[in-house]
């Protein structure tokens, strides 16, 4: 019984806090462009409104296209839910669990892909392309950030590999991490989620023709996706297992919001860069987890 009600109240945290960020980042960019911007709570409101609308099918598209954004929603879920939060630890613990959460993000962005494809939409198609190429690099550095946190922790289990290091090694993972975050969550300088010209659009591109419940699907677990991303940074860097379980839940609520708010900087003072300068900034963010995996292993063989 116990059991059910910890799942039951992990997955509303999950699922009622995702949408929360999406309108921080908003506010942050409007107050420093000098706006009032949209409420905090208005992607709260999109999705009521969605789920209330129906869904218009394209005479080319197969069930996939209603499977794709479910499938993707459920695996990001999924992840979320195993990754520890703090002194509460994590629901389901098992050797291997890091491995799990890699390649349940590899099969959400394969069920959005998938539901883009099925359109036939030469647009959806171009965004499709340069998502699943930046996807490479991207894929890449979070394959190296969980071995630096693997080989710190001598451990392949997420409870004991979020302990952090103190030093240049936490420093260098921590902008590592979040380089990926921002690529992974099609946030500038890699994509513009407010961007409306299709030549440009990636993340936007794939989803065009989505409506209804199913598009409903996608902007919610695109959040969860986004709060996972900022709470995988913020325990790999802030050593909470320092902390008290009240302190511990504070702090990391602290270290959420920080990332959130330094999100929003980012996007209201960079501007996007060009195409060709993206596998650039991803080899950088390779790099740095690799520079913090090479500092984690001469700490652990010193």
């Amino acid at each position: 019984m116990i059991v059910i009600v910890e799942t039951i109240a992990r997955l509303a945290g999950w699922l009622l806090l995702a949408p929360l960020l999406p309108g921080i980042i908003n506010k942050v960019k409007a107050w420093v462009a000098g706006r009032r911007g949209p409420p905090v709570l208005q992607l709260y409101y999109d999705l009521g409104r969605l789920w209330q609308r129906g869904v218009v099918l394209s005479s080319l598209a197969s069930p996939g296209f209603i499977a794709g954004p479910a499938v993707a929603w459920v695996a990001i879920v999924g992840a979320a839910l195993l990754l520890p939060l703090g002194p509460a630890g994590a629901l389901l613990s098992f050797r291997g669990d890091a491995l799990l959460v890699i390649y349940l993000l590899a099969l959400a962005r394969f069920g959005t892909a998938w539901a883009a494809m099925e359109t036939g939409s030469a647009f959806e198609g171009m965004g499709t392309a340069r998502e699943v190429s930046y996807a490479v690099l991207a894929e890449a550095a979070i394959i190296t950030a969980m071995l630096t946190l693997s080989v710190h922790a001598q451990s392949i289990t997420l409870v004991e590999m979020l302990t952090p290091a103190s030093g240049v090694g936490a420093v260098l993972l921590g902008a590592g991490l979040f380089t990926v975050l921002l690529v992974e969550n099609c946030r500038v300088p890699f994509d513009d989620p407010n961007t409306h010209l299709e030549l440009t659009m990636i993340h936007e591109a794939m989803i065009l023709d989505h409506s209804g419940p199913p598009l409903a699907a996608i902007l919610h677990g695109a959040s969860v996706k986004l709060l996972l991303f900022v709470v995988l940074l913020t325990e790999s860097v802030v050593p909470l297992g320092h902390f008290s379980g009240p302190v511990a839940c504070a702090v990391l609520a602290l270290g959420v919001l920080t990332v959130t708010v330094g999100v929003g900087l980012v996007e209201s003072l960079l501007a996007r860069l060009a195409f060709r300068r993206v596998p650039l900034l991803l080899t950088t963010a390779i790099l740095l987890c690799l520079f913090a995996l090479l500092v984690a292993w001469k700490g652990g063989a010193a």
